[in-house]
């Protein structure tokens, strides 16, 4: 047959993504809609992506492997409330470091006011928790944070 793709012998091809009428994605990738007020409800990762170029483009270029790993994984473990919580113990096994190295990259991040430490966490009081900041720019002699912290 001219003009279809080659099929192996005993396989056969999947059914395309798109149903009805070819314009609409799959219903995974849509948001759904809350049917009690008939309101649309999407995802919000726009912001996290915006946090994490901001990060790429101005910043990560003047830190240490160490540094951008541990940035990185806080990043991704921040949850909706701003707050990322997890161990230094676990961000060294991560990150693929020892725990001293991550304690240094993290306390550099404080210093270059890339990470807050909101809690100081121990053996007994749990997880550390983190609020994690793309960049920093001094504007006026004041140390600012962009985007705006949350």
């Amino acid at each position: 047959m001219v003009g279809e793709p080659p099929i192996l012998e005993g396989c056969s091809v999947l059914p395309p993504m798109h149903q009805g009428d070819g314009n609409r994605l799959p219903r995974r990738h849509q948001g759904h809609r809350d049917t009690t007020k008939g309101k649309h409800v999407g995802r919000k990762t726009g912001d996290r992506f915006a946090v994490l170029n901001t990060f790429a483009d101005f910043t990560m270029g003047k830190l240490s492997r160490a540094e951008i790993a541990v940035w990185l994984l806080l990043w991704r473990d921040t949850k909706p409330d701003g707050l990322a919580r997890t161990s230094q113990a676990d961000l060294a096994r991560r990150a693929g470091s020892h725990v001293s190295t991550a304690k240094r990259a993290v306390a550099r991040l404080v210093r270059q006011r890339l990470l807050t430490v909101v809690f100081r966490g121990s053996l007994r009081r749990g997880p550390s928790k983190y609020r994690v900041h793309p960049t920093t720019r001094i504007i006026g002699g004041i140390s600012c944070t962009f985007p705006a912290d949350s």
